[in-house]
C-alpha cells in the first residue's frame, strides 16, 4: 500500500470514529464547569475535563441550571449522574523482581498503546486514525512532543508499525485542525508544543523508509500556523506567536489563543492570577504559553528578579514577552526540512524561499540570543529588548537542530560542562526550585537533545558521558522501584541516591512515555553500560 493510499484509509477510518465535541468543556457546560472546577469536585482538575457525558450535554447543563438552585442540591451527585469518570488504564506497571530494565521497557509499550475506536463518544477526545503510544499516568491521551522521544525508543523496540502510526496521526491532526495541538483533547485546541513533526518525519523516513515528501502539505501547512501575524509587523510589535525585532527580523514565541484559565488547571489558575493582582487575562495567557512550551513551568517563564526573589510562584510569569531559543532553533528545522524536501520534489521556488527563511531566522537567533562572551544561546526578552540572563538545558537546541556553527557548538560544550552538567545528567536550569522544569529535575528530552546535538557537532565525549549518567540515574531508580518515571532529581553530589523528581502541580507520574524511549534507545546506542545488568528490585543495587 502506497504511502498516500495508507494516510487516505487512515483518514476514512478516523471520520468513521464517533465525532470529537470540538467545544471544550468550559464553553460547552458553562457555569456548571466552573462550579465543578471551583469547588473541586475531583481532587485533580484533569478528571473533570475528560468525563464522558451519559447524555446530551446541552441536556446535562439544562438540567444543571433546573436543579442547582435547590436546598438540597448535591453537586458531586449531580455530577456522578450525569458523567462517567475516564481514568486511564492503569500505566504503573511494575516489572517483576529481576526483570532487565530493556525488557521492562519492551512490555510497556503495550500497556501505553491506545486504540482510536476506544474513545468515548462526546467526550473531549480528539480522534486520531492510528493506535498511538501515551505517556502514562494522568496523561491518558497523545501528547505533540512527547511523543517524539517515545517515537525513538520504538525504534529501538523494533515497534515501527507505532512509529508509522504516530506519524499519520499527526498529518492527520495538521490537516484536520490547522496544527498539532498540544494533545488530543478540545480543551488543547488553543496551543500546540515544541514543533518536532520535521523530525518526526525525519525519522520515520530514516527508518521506516516513508517518503518525506509525502508530508510537505503539512509540514508547510505547520509552518504557516506557526508564523500567522508575522507579516505587515512594525518592528518591536508582536501578533500571536510572531515577533517583529528592532532589526526587521521575525522570531517566535509561545502563545494561546485563549486568554482564560487552563480548563484542566482551571482552579490552579484563577489562584495564580488572584494572588498575582494583574489582569488575569494577561496572566492567562501567559500560563498557558508556557504549557505551549512543554516547559510547564520554569522559573525560565518569571520576571528575571523573581526567579531569586519568588522562584516558587508563578505570579510574575510573562512566557509571551520571552522569544525562546528552542522553539526558534526546532523552527528553523522545520524551514531547512520544508526547502529540502521541496528541492528533492522539483520545486525550486519553494526550496529558495525556505532557505531564504531558515537564513533568516538563524541570523535573527545570532544577533539576539547568542552570548559569545558566555559561550551559550539564551532566550531574549522582546519587551524589554535584552537577553535573558538565567542559563538554561534550551541552549543545546540550536545543536539538535543543526542551527549552531561549529565555533558555537565547542563554546556551548564548554558551558555546558562546566554550568549544567550534574553527576546526574543533564540539569534543566541552573536556577533552583518547586518548579517542575528546575534544577533538580532532569528530563528525558532534554538529555536526549543535548546527547545528539553534541554527537552532531563531533562531541562525542561529552554526548556519552551525559548519556552514562542519565541512564546511571534511571537505572538507580528502577532498581530500587522497579519503574521508570516522568522525571528524576539529579544528583548534584557524587554520594547523594537519585529518585523520581518534585515539584509542579501534580504528583510524580509512573509509565512513562518519553523516558522509555529515551532510556531505550540509550540502552540500544551503549551496550556495555552497566544499566543492562540491572533488574528491577535489585537484592544488591549497582547504581546510586
Amino acid at each position: 500500500m502506497s504511502q498516500g493510499h495508507s494516510r487516505r484509509h487512515a483518514a476514512a477510518r478516523a471520520s468513521a470514529c464517533p465525532a470529537p465535541d470540538t467545544l471544550t468543556p468550559a464553553d460547552r457546560y458553562q457555569e456548571l464547569f466552573t462550579a465543578v472546577q471551583g469547588a473541586r469536585v475531583f481532587p485533580d482538575s484533569k478528571t473533570f475535563v475528560d468525563c464522558a457525558p451519559l447524555q446530551d450535554p446541552q441536556e446535562i447543563l439544562s438540567a444543571y441550571r433546573a436543579q442547582n438552585k435547590a436546598d438540597d442540591f448535591d453537586l458531586k451527585a449531580f455530577v456522578d449522574r450525569h458523567f462517567e469518570v475516564q481514568l486511564p488504564p492503569p500505566s504503573d506497571y511494575v516489572s517483576v523482581p529481576g526483570q532487565p530494565l530493556c525488557a521492562h521497557i519492551d512490555d510497556l509499550w503495550p500497556v501505553l498503546t491506545r486504540q482510536p475506536l476506544e474513545h468515548p463518544p462526546g467526550g473531549s477526545s480528539l480522534q486520531v486514525p492510528h493506535a498511538y503510544v501515551v505517556p502514562g499516568g494522568r496523561f491518558g491521551e497523545m501528547y505533540y512532543w512527547d511523543s517524539y522521544f517515545t517515537m525513538i525508543g520504538l525504534v529501538a523496540s523494533a515497534r515501527t508499525d507505532l512509529l508509522h502510526d504516530m506519524v499519520v496521526n499527526f498529518a492527520h491532526l495538521i490537516d484536520t485542525y490547522g496544527h498539532v495541538p498540544n494533545g488530543t483533547r478540545t480543551y488543547y485546541l488553543g496551543r500546540s508544543q515544541p514543533p518536532l513533526f520535521a523530525f518526526m518525519v525525519e525519522l520515520s523516513e530514516r527508518i521506516d523508509k516513508c517518503s518525506a515528501t509525502d508530508f510537505l502539505p503539512q509540514l508547510r501547512q505547520e509552518h504557516a500556523w506557526w508564523m500567522r501575524g508575522g507579516d505587515g509587523l512594525a518592528p518591536g510589535r508582536a501578533d500571536r506567536r510572531a515577533v517583529r525585532l528592532p532589526d526587521g527580523s521575525v522570531l517566535n514565541r509561545y502563545w494561546d489563543e485563549r486568554d482564560q484559565p487552563r480548563e484542566e488547571a482551571w482552579l490552579e489558575d484563577v489562584t495564580t492570577a488572584r494572588l498575582s493582582g494583574r489582569e488575569p487575562a494577561e496572566v492567562y495567557r501567559h500560563l498557558r504559553a508556557a504549557a505551549e512550551s512543554g516547559w510547564d513551568f520554569s522559573t525560565r517563564w518569571l520576571a528575571e528578579h523573581a526567579q531569586h526573589d519568588a522562584p516558587d510562584s508563578l505570579v510574575s510569569i510573562c512566557t509571551t514577552d520571552i522569544v525562546p531559543v528552542d522553539l526558534n532553533a526546532f523552527l528553523f528545522k522545520l524551514e531547512t526540512t520544508i526547502a529540502d524536501l521541496s528541492r528533492q520534489a522539483g520545486d525550486a521556488g519553494t526550496a529558495r524561499e525556505f532557505e531564504g527563511h531558515a537564513a533568516a531566522r538563524k541570523a535573527a537567533v545570532m544577533t539576539w540570543m547568542w552570548d559569545a562572551a558566555q559561550g551559550a544561546f539564551f532566550d531574549h526578552d522582546w519587551r524589554l529588548g535584552q537577553r535573558r540572563s538565567c542559563l538554561t538545558a534550551a541552549c543545546i537546541a540550536p545543536l539538535f537542530a543543526g542551527l549552531a556553527d561549529p565555533p558555537q557548538a565547542d563554546a556551548l560544550a564548554a558551558t555546558v560542562q562546566q554550568r549544567l552538567l550534574a553527576p546526574g545528567g543533564l540539569s534543566t536550569t541552573e536556577c533552583t526550585s518547586d518548579q517542575q522544569w528546575d534544577q533538580p529535575n532532569g528530563w528525558a528530552s532534554l538529555q536526549w537533545m543535548a546527547m545528539s546535538g553534541f554527537h552532531q557537532y563531533g562531541h562525542d565525549d561529552l554526548a556519552r558521558t551525559i548519556a552514562h549518567r542519565w541512564l546511571a540515574t534511571v537505572a538507580a531508580v528502577y532498581e530500587r522501584e522497579g519503574k521508570l518515571v516522568e522525571k528524576y532529581a539529579l544528583r548534584q553530589v557524587e554520594h547523594q541516591v537519585s529518585t523520581g523528581g518534585g515539584g509542579g502541580e501534580y504528583p510524580l507520574q509512573d509509565g512513562f512515555g518519553w523516558t522509555n524511549g529515551v532510556t531505550r534507545a540509550l540502552l540500544h546506542a551503549h551496550p556495555q553500560h552497566t544499566a543492562h545488568a540491572c533488574v528491577a528490585h535489585a537484592a544488591e543495587p549497582m547504581h546510586r
